[in-house]
């Protein structure tokens, strides 16, 4: 282990640190192997474990098998089992919805937020990865100064890769900034967004470390929230997860749709996971650790490709917890289908990846979490991608059986099942647009009304992503699909902006 990237905060300046080649290239091996070295198992580099393969294996070979000998029954069967899986992600997830609505984020008033005393707050550390985006630094270096905090005690890294010229020269074009710090990671594999954090912990100086990503428009006075909220949680409380919400919502339809799942997750769900005392799965931007807990578990893992929501989960499986704060930063939705498509995917592959990297100890993760957490947990990191890809199958017996009612389609559901998938299409595709529904209420968009009536269409597109996704953590477990951002019109965005009374003001 080296002594700082894997320790302490940096005590030198980040351009004497950066002009030491020893010192970055140790950097740059911690923030590679530094948590498959110190924690095997806890790294997705390997992404099946060999009982991991000998089980999927095994199973694969019985349902083959299965399926040539039996086909009528071991189709029904599967049915079966998956109509179970549906109800019980309904039920749960309509439960975890009602406690978020009841409960909702931690709020921190302006007053509040504000009444802290400059020389109490902590200092600050905000990582800000970005990749072949020179389109949107002006905006970015803009947000940063637009952050209330000490300039003495606020620290922001740039952290742009070392062949990525054109974001570098976009970068030094805006001239030097008192706040701001470019920080060059060298090019290495993986390609991803957790190693660029894991290399800028390296140059790190703040007790509390943030994320934002490049597009991002953070909440001025989030930081102050974010310290408040600290100073008024338990000690367990080691990270803090912001909102999430759009500037382009009205783009078109995806934005909308995009936007109402965003306002769903953000605004209900994970304030109902918080309620609950359960693994919360992070958003990648707007999460706010505390440096020490980074340090004690190995900061993120490169390898996964959603490694916020492994962060979040070993959080949680280190006894500690995470609070939802309603402090909003405001992004840019994808408002292209493929785009979304490959955003998407890299989610479903990276929560199923996360699930498989927690489940390699499962006895262990049950004393640590406990059965309903770890139920809930199984629930949310592998069933969302298993329950999005077996959508597309359902779906089309459900068009054949519309087209001419068959006899093989109707033994699929023997007896009780049959009654189970009518509650599961009727009840649970009503609640979920009526979920749709309240989020929108709750974030005060009704211009997204009629797009949540038809939102079924925005569940196709997850399940081709989601189909996807689960071939590439076969084929491509650690690929980085990049999202590319700058999509939307500017005039969008300023517009919205100025508007006090439009979708980006209307967040909570």
């Amino acid at each position: 282990m080296i002594s700082h990237p894997a320790g302490s905060p940096a005590t030198r300046p980040v351009a004497e640190l950066m002009a030491n080649d020893d010192y970055c290239q140790a950097a740059l091996v911690e923030a590679v192997d530094g948590l498959r070295t110190r924690f095997p198992d806890a790294s997705a580099a390997v992404a099946f474990t060999r009982p991991q393969k000998t089980i999927g294996f095994a199973v694969a070979a019985v349902a083959a098998v299965a399926a040539v000998l039996w086909p009528l029954p071991t189709a029904a069967t599967v049915v079966s089992l998956m109509t179970v899986v549906y109800i019980l992600a309904m039920t749960d997830r309509l439960l975890l919805f009602r406690r978020g609505l009841v409960n909702g984020a931690i709020a921190v008033t302006d007053e509040r937020a504000r009444a802290i005393d400059d020389d109490a707050l902590p200092t600050y550390t905000v990582l800000v990865p970005a990749y072949g985006e020179p389109e949107v630094i002006g905006d970015l270096i803009a947000h940063m100064r637009a952050l209330e905090y000490p300039q003495e005690k606020i620290q922001v890294l740039l952290l742009l890769e070392a062949d990525d010229t054109p974001t570098i020269e976009a970068a030094r074009s805006m001239g030097e900034d008192p706040i701001v710090t470019m920080v060059l990671v060298p090019p290495a594999e993986p390609r991803t967004k957790p190693k660029a954090c894991n290399y800028g912990m390296a140059f790190a100086t703040g007790e509390i470390i943030t994320i934002y990503d490049a597009e991002d428009e953070p909440d001025p006075l989030q930081l102050r929230r974010v310290a408040a909220a600290f100073e008024d949680a338990d000690d367990d409380v080691v990270c803090v997860q912001g909102k999430l919400s759009f500037h382009n919502a009205t783009d078109n339809l995806l934005t909308r749709w995009f936007t109402a799942d965003y306002g769903i997750w953000f605004g209900t769900l994970l304030p109902g996971i918080m309620a609950s005392r359960s693994p919360i799965p992070l958003g990648g931007t707007s999460n706010h650790f505390r440096r020490t807990l980074l340090d004690e578990i190995g900061a993120w893992d490169p390898h996964n490709v959603t490694e916020d929501a492994d962060l979040g989960i070993r959080i949680a499986a280190r006894g500690y917890r995470t609070e939802v704060i309603d402090s909003v930063t405001i992004e840019e939705a994808n408002v292209d289908g493929i785009n979304w498509i490959r955003q998407r995917s890299r989610w479903y592959k990276g929560y199923m990846q996360t699930w498989l990297v927690h489940m390699r100890h499962p006895l262990q993760l049950w004393r640590t979490l406990g059965a309903v957490q770890v139920y809930r947990f199984t629930m949310l990191l592998a069933g969302t991608p298993l329950i999005a890809c077996v959508n597309m199958a359902f779906w089309l017996i459900l068009v054949i059986w519309i087209s001419g009612e068959p006899t093989a389609i109707a033994a699929l559901f023997p007896g009780p099942v049959y009654y189970l998938a009518l509650i599961s299409l009727v009840i649970g595709n009503s609640a979920m647009i009526y979920m749709n529904i309240v989020a929108i209420r709750e974030e005060r968009r009704p211009e997204l009304f009629w797009s949540a009536l038809i939102v079924p269409f925005y569940w196709v597109l997850m399940s081709i992503a989601a189909i996807k996704g689960m071939w590439q953590l076969i084929t491509s477990p650690s690929y980085w699909e990049k999202t590319v951002h700058g999509l939307t019109s500017s005039s969008t965005k300023n517009d919205e902006a100025a508007d006090p009374d439009g979708a980006a003001s209307a967040a909570p």
